[in-house]
Protein backbone atom coordinates (compact mmCIF):
# COMPACT_ATOMS: atom_id res chain seq x y z
CA UNK A 1 0.00 0.00 0.00
CA UNK A 2 1.09 3.58 -0.64
CA UNK A 3 1.71 5.49 2.55
CA UNK A 4 -0.69 8.35 1.89
CA UNK A 5 -3.85 9.09 -0.08
CA UNK A 6 -3.14 11.69 -2.76
CA UNK A 7 -5.61 11.05 -5.56
CA UNK A 8 -9.27 10.19 -5.10
CA UNK A 9 -12.05 9.12 -7.43
CA UNK A 10 -15.68 9.97 -6.74
CA UNK A 11 -18.19 7.68 -8.44
CA UNK A 12 -21.46 9.57 -8.61
CA UNK A 13 -21.56 13.37 -8.45
CA UNK A 14 -25.00 13.91 -7.00
CA UNK A 15 -25.88 15.88 -3.86
CA UNK A 16 -23.24 14.24 -1.68
CA UNK A 17 -20.68 13.50 -4.39
CA UNK A 18 -20.43 17.22 -5.16
CA UNK A 19 -19.86 18.03 -1.49
CA UNK A 20 -17.09 15.43 -1.20
CA UNK A 21 -15.55 16.85 -4.35
CA UNK A 22 -15.58 20.41 -3.03
CA UNK A 23 -14.23 19.48 0.38
CA UNK A 24 -11.41 17.45 -1.14
CA UNK A 25 -10.53 20.22 -3.59
CA UNK A 26 -10.24 22.71 -0.72
CA UNK A 27 -7.52 20.48 0.73
CA UNK A 28 -5.55 20.10 -2.51
CA UNK A 29 -6.38 16.51 -3.41
CA UNK A 30 -6.28 15.41 -7.03
CA UNK A 31 -9.86 14.45 -7.87
CA UNK A 32 -11.30 12.29 -10.62
CA UNK A 33 -15.05 12.12 -11.09
CA UNK A 34 -17.19 9.55 -12.85
CA UNK A 35 -20.84 10.34 -13.56
CA UNK A 36 -23.33 9.65 -16.33
CA UNK A 37 -24.73 13.21 -16.22
CA UNK A 38 -21.69 14.77 -17.88
CA UNK A 39 -23.08 18.18 -18.84
CA UNK A 40 -24.45 19.07 -15.41
CA UNK A 41 -21.38 17.80 -13.55
CA UNK A 42 -19.00 19.53 -15.97
CA UNK A 43 -20.77 22.84 -15.35
CA UNK A 44 -20.49 22.30 -11.60
CA UNK A 45 -16.77 21.51 -11.80
CA UNK A 46 -16.08 24.62 -13.92
CA UNK A 47 -17.96 26.81 -11.46
CA UNK A 48 -16.27 25.20 -8.45
CA UNK A 49 -12.80 25.54 -9.99
CA UNK A 50 -13.44 29.18 -10.81
CA UNK A 51 -14.68 30.01 -7.31
CA UNK A 52 -11.76 28.22 -5.65
CA UNK A 53 -9.38 30.06 -7.96
CA UNK A 54 -10.63 33.36 -6.59
CA UNK A 55 -9.39 32.18 -3.19
CA UNK A 56 -6.02 31.19 -4.61
CA UNK A 57 -6.79 27.45 -4.61
CA UNK A 58 -5.74 25.56 -7.73
CA UNK A 59 -8.15 22.62 -7.91
CA UNK A 60 -7.17 19.62 -10.02
CA UNK A 61 -10.49 18.00 -10.93
CA UNK A 62 -11.20 15.90 -14.03
CA UNK A 63 -14.50 14.44 -15.23
CA UNK A 64 -14.61 11.05 -16.94
CA UNK A 65 -17.27 9.24 -18.94
CA UNK A 66 -15.44 5.91 -18.61
CA UNK A 67 -15.02 4.28 -15.22
CA UNK A 68 -11.78 2.65 -16.34
CA UNK A 69 -10.23 6.09 -16.92
CA UNK A 70 -11.60 7.61 -13.72
CA UNK A 71 -10.00 5.03 -11.42
CA UNK A 72 -6.54 4.96 -13.00
CA UNK A 73 -3.70 5.60 -10.54
CA UNK A 74 -6.01 6.59 -7.67
CA UNK A 75 -5.52 5.81 -3.99
CA UNK A 76 -9.14 6.02 -2.79
CA UNK A 77 -12.44 5.47 -4.59
CA UNK A 78 -15.64 6.73 -2.98
CA UNK A 79 -18.89 5.32 -4.32
CA UNK A 80 -21.72 7.85 -3.93
CA UNK A 81 -24.48 6.47 -6.16
CA UNK A 82 -28.18 6.16 -5.15
CA UNK A 83 -29.09 3.99 -2.18
CA UNK A 84 -29.77 0.81 -4.15
CA UNK A 85 -27.78 -2.22 -3.01
CA UNK A 86 -27.54 -3.95 -6.40
CA UNK A 87 -26.31 -0.75 -8.04
CA UNK A 88 -23.63 -0.35 -5.38
CA UNK A 89 -22.55 -3.96 -5.77
CA UNK A 90 -22.29 -3.50 -9.51
CA UNK A 91 -20.09 -0.43 -9.07
CA UNK A 92 -17.86 -2.16 -6.50
CA UNK A 93 -17.46 -5.22 -8.71
CA UNK A 94 -16.40 -3.12 -11.69
CA UNK A 95 -14.11 -0.84 -9.71
CA UNK A 96 -12.41 -3.78 -7.99
CA UNK A 97 -11.35 -5.10 -11.40
CA UNK A 98 -10.25 -1.72 -12.78
CA UNK A 99 -8.59 0.14 -9.91
CA UNK A 100 -4.94 -0.16 -8.79
CA UNK A 101 -4.41 -3.02 -6.34
CA UNK A 102 -3.46 -0.65 -3.52
CA UNK A 103 -6.60 1.49 -3.83
CA UNK A 104 -9.15 1.61 -1.01
CA UNK A 105 -12.80 1.16 -2.01
CA UNK A 106 -15.25 3.08 0.18
CA UNK A 107 -19.01 3.40 0.06
CA UNK A 108 -20.84 6.55 1.08
CA UNK A 109 -24.00 4.49 1.65
CA UNK A 110 -26.39 6.06 4.13
CA UNK A 111 -27.42 2.72 5.61
CA UNK A 112 -25.79 -0.37 4.08
CA UNK A 113 -22.77 -1.86 5.88
CA UNK A 114 -19.97 -2.54 3.42
CA UNK A 115 -20.24 -6.21 4.43
CA UNK A 116 -23.44 -6.27 2.31
CA UNK A 117 -21.30 -5.36 -0.71
CA UNK A 118 -17.97 -7.10 -0.05
CA UNK A 119 -18.87 -10.45 -1.60
CA UNK A 120 -18.40 -8.95 -5.09
CA UNK A 121 -14.80 -7.79 -4.52
CA UNK A 122 -11.49 -9.58 -4.17
CA UNK A 123 -9.72 -6.93 -2.05
CA UNK A 124 -11.85 -7.45 1.05
CA UNK A 125 -9.05 -6.04 3.23
CA UNK A 126 -9.26 -2.68 1.41
CA UNK A 127 -12.94 -1.78 1.70
CA UNK A 128 -14.81 0.34 4.24
CA UNK A 129 -17.78 2.59 4.94
CA UNK A 130 -17.10 6.32 4.82
CA UNK A 131 -20.51 7.90 5.16
CA UNK A 132 -20.63 11.69 5.02
CA UNK A 133 -23.40 13.93 6.24
CA UNK A 134 -24.21 17.34 4.72
CA UNK A 135 -20.68 18.71 5.00
CA UNK A 136 -21.50 22.42 5.04
CA UNK A 137 -23.60 22.02 8.20
CA UNK A 138 -22.54 18.70 9.72
CA UNK A 139 -18.79 18.06 9.16
CA UNK A 140 -18.73 14.43 10.30
CA UNK A 141 -18.51 10.98 8.73
CA UNK A 142 -19.25 7.45 9.92
CA UNK A 143 -16.33 5.04 9.50
CA UNK A 144 -16.92 1.31 9.67
CA UNK A 145 -15.06 -1.85 8.66
CA UNK A 146 -16.25 -4.81 6.64
CA UNK A 147 -15.63 -8.34 7.90
CA UNK A 148 -12.02 -8.42 6.63
CA UNK A 149 -11.01 -4.75 6.47
CA UNK A 150 -7.42 -4.33 7.64
CA UNK A 151 -6.42 -1.95 10.40
CA UNK A 152 -4.08 -0.28 7.90
CA UNK A 153 -6.95 0.44 5.49
CA UNK A 154 -9.16 1.77 8.26
CA UNK A 155 -6.46 4.02 9.67
CA UNK A 156 -5.62 5.40 6.24
CA UNK A 157 -9.30 6.18 5.59
CA UNK A 158 -9.56 7.84 8.99
CA UNK A 159 -6.52 10.02 8.36
CA UNK A 160 -7.91 11.12 5.00
CA UNK A 161 -11.24 12.08 6.58
CA UNK A 162 -9.42 14.07 9.25
CA UNK A 163 -7.23 15.72 6.60
CA UNK A 164 -10.29 17.39 5.06
CA UNK A 165 -11.40 18.65 8.48
CA UNK A 166 -14.19 16.13 8.98
CA UNK A 167 -14.74 14.47 12.36
CA UNK A 168 -14.68 10.66 12.05
CA UNK A 169 -17.41 8.79 13.95
CA UNK A 170 -15.86 5.39 14.63
CA UNK A 171 -18.31 2.47 14.52
CA UNK A 172 -16.79 -0.22 16.75
CA UNK A 173 -19.19 -3.00 15.75
CA UNK A 174 -21.23 -3.36 12.55
CA UNK A 175 -24.35 -1.24 12.72
CA UNK A 176 -27.03 -0.88 10.05
CA UNK A 177 -27.26 2.91 9.77
CA UNK A 178 -23.96 3.49 11.59
CA UNK A 179 -24.00 6.14 14.36
CA UNK A 180 -25.95 9.33 13.81
CA UNK A 181 -28.04 7.97 10.94
CA UNK A 182 -29.58 5.47 13.36
CA UNK A 183 -30.54 8.35 15.62
CA UNK A 184 -31.78 10.47 12.71
CA UNK A 185 -33.66 7.49 11.30
CA UNK A 186 -35.70 7.09 14.51
CA UNK A 187 -36.66 10.78 14.40
CA UNK A 188 -37.41 10.71 10.66
CA UNK A 189 -39.52 7.54 10.93
CA UNK A 190 -41.73 8.95 13.69
CA UNK A 191 -42.10 12.32 11.96
CA UNK A 192 -43.30 10.60 8.77
CA UNK A 193 -45.78 8.49 10.75
CA UNK A 194 -47.18 11.52 12.60
CA UNK A 195 -47.62 13.35 9.27
CA UNK A 196 -49.01 10.40 7.28
CA UNK A 197 -51.38 9.51 10.11
CA UNK A 198 -52.86 12.99 10.02
CA UNK A 199 -51.88 13.72 13.63
CA UNK A 200 -50.08 16.99 12.83
CA UNK A 201 -48.93 18.90 9.75
CA UNK A 202 -45.31 19.23 8.68
CA UNK A 203 -45.04 22.84 9.87
CA UNK A 204 -46.09 21.92 13.40
CA UNK A 205 -43.73 18.96 13.56
CA UNK A 206 -40.82 21.03 12.26
CA UNK A 207 -41.65 23.84 14.67
CA UNK A 208 -41.62 21.51 17.66
CA UNK A 209 -38.20 20.17 16.64
CA UNK A 210 -36.71 23.62 16.10
CA UNK A 211 -37.94 24.94 19.43
CA UNK A 212 -36.72 21.88 21.34
CA UNK A 213 -33.30 21.60 19.71
CA UNK A 214 -32.58 25.21 18.83
CA UNK A 215 -31.84 24.16 15.23
CA UNK A 216 -32.81 26.43 12.36
CA UNK A 217 -34.47 23.68 10.28
CA UNK A 218 -36.83 20.84 11.09
CA UNK A 219 -36.89 17.18 9.99
CA UNK A 220 -39.15 17.77 6.98
CA UNK A 221 -37.02 20.64 5.69
CA UNK A 222 -33.99 18.41 6.07
CA UNK A 223 -35.70 15.61 4.16
CA UNK A 224 -36.53 18.08 1.37
CA UNK A 225 -32.87 19.09 1.26
CA UNK A 226 -31.72 15.46 1.05
CA UNK A 227 -34.27 14.51 -1.62
CA UNK A 228 -37.41 12.49 -0.98
CA UNK A 229 -36.38 9.66 -3.32
CA UNK A 230 -33.19 9.30 -1.28
CA UNK A 231 -35.19 9.29 1.95
CA UNK A 232 -37.53 6.64 0.54
CA UNK A 233 -34.70 4.39 -0.66
CA UNK A 234 -32.98 4.60 2.74
CA UNK A 235 -36.19 3.76 4.59
CA UNK A 236 -36.75 0.79 2.29
CA UNK A 237 -33.22 -0.44 2.98
CA UNK A 238 -34.07 -0.54 6.70
CA UNK A 239 -37.25 -2.46 5.91
CA UNK A 240 -35.43 -5.01 3.75
CA UNK A 241 -32.93 -5.50 6.56
CA UNK A 242 -35.51 -5.96 9.33
CA UNK A 243 -38.47 -7.43 7.46
CA UNK A 244 -40.70 -5.50 9.88
CA UNK A 245 -43.72 -3.96 8.12
CA UNK A 246 -43.56 -1.08 10.61
CA UNK A 247 -40.35 -0.04 8.87
CA UNK A 248 -42.05 0.48 5.48
CA UNK A 249 -42.27 4.23 4.76
CA UNK A 250 -45.79 5.70 4.40
CA UNK A 251 -47.61 5.34 1.08
CA UNK A 252 -48.05 9.12 1.05
CA UNK A 253 -44.29 9.55 0.70
CA UNK A 254 -44.27 7.25 -2.34
CA UNK A 255 -47.21 9.16 -3.82
CA UNK A 256 -45.28 12.42 -3.53
CA UNK A 257 -42.31 10.88 -5.33
CA UNK A 258 -44.53 9.52 -8.11
CA UNK A 259 -45.84 13.06 -8.68
CA UNK A 260 -42.29 14.34 -9.03
CA UNK A 261 -42.27 16.09 -5.66
CA UNK A 262 -38.69 15.31 -4.63
CA UNK A 263 -37.93 18.24 -2.37
CA UNK A 264 -35.83 21.33 -2.95
CA UNK A 265 -34.26 19.91 -6.14
CA UNK A 266 -37.66 19.74 -7.88
CA UNK A 267 -39.08 22.93 -6.37
CA UNK A 268 -41.65 21.07 -4.27
CA UNK A 269 -41.58 18.46 -1.56
CA UNK A 270 -43.05 18.85 1.90
CA UNK A 271 -42.58 22.57 1.21
CA UNK A 272 -42.67 24.67 -1.97
CA UNK A 273 -39.44 26.37 -3.07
Amino acid sequence: MVDKIRTICIVGAGFMGKQIMKRSALHNYVIRVFDINLKVVDEYIKKLTKNLGKDGISAEISLHSKLSEAVQNVDLIIEAVPEKLELKKDIFSRVDKLAPLHAILATNSSSFPVSKIEDVVERKDKIMNIHFYSLSKYPMADLMKGTQTSDETFEKGKKWVESINITPLIVKKESFGFVFNRIWRAIKKECLKIWAGGHADVETIDQSWKIFTGMDIGPFTLMDNIGLEVVYDIEMSYYHESGDINDIPPDLLKEMMDKGFLGRKSGKGFYTY
